[in-house]
């Protein structure tokens, strides 16, 4: 993989976009974070491949023990934890529209297509990771009671989130004349 200097720039700082997007939480009834518009807007920004190298940064300093995901936390516990699937899920999230983005991730739709395809990708690794690691005060739990908590409360807030990821990374894109493709 050959990187350029300013690439290697747009991979730290969305990283950093990442971070600070985790770490931002919206009080609702079930609270959730901006984590998810964090990684989209790096996948429109950087396009699939540095997309998923900024996203790969981000993992691996949360492992290395940095307060970088949701509520300040870290080290491996923290991704190996009932969570930690959605974490890792992020990955598949990149590497599908890595493979996928010169066939339809050159408009509009194929964004929301393929953002929407690994979003799903990412909610059932989560989700089945979920199911596998978490045992709460009445033992384990299901995927359908999972997916009822840790999926339904948050597709519509992530479908608004990748809406805005695609029109800021869009203007961000053109602004700094980055060509992600």
């Amino acid at each position: 993989m050959n990187i350029k200097s300013k690439e290697l720039i747009y991979v730290s700082l969305c990283s950093v976009i990442i971070i600070i997007c985790s770490w931002i939480s919206i009080p609702m009834a079930i609270p959730f974070t901006l984590q998810t518009f964090g990684i989209f807007l790096t996948l429109k920004i950087l396009g699939g491949k540095l997309g998923t190298l900024s996203i790969l940064i981000y993992i691996f300093l949360g492992i290395l023990g940095l307060p970088v995901f949701a509520g300040f936390k870290s080290g491996f516990a923290a991704l190996a934890g009932p969570t930690g699937g959605y974490i890792v899920g992020f990955i598949l999230t990149s590497l599908v529209i890595w493979i996928f983005e010169n066939l339809f991730y050159k408009n509009k739709l194929g964004f929301f297509l393929l953002s929407i395809f690994g979003l799903i990708l990412c909610y059932i690794f989560g989700t089945l990771w979920f199911v596998k690691v978490f045992i709460g005060p009445n033992g384990s739990i299901n995927f359908t009671s999972a997916l009822k908590m840790c999926v339904i409360p948050f597709v519509i807030p992530d479908l608004i989130k990748i809406f805005f990821a695609y029109f800021i990374g869009e203007k961000v894109s053109k602004t700094l004349k980055i060509d992600n493709k």
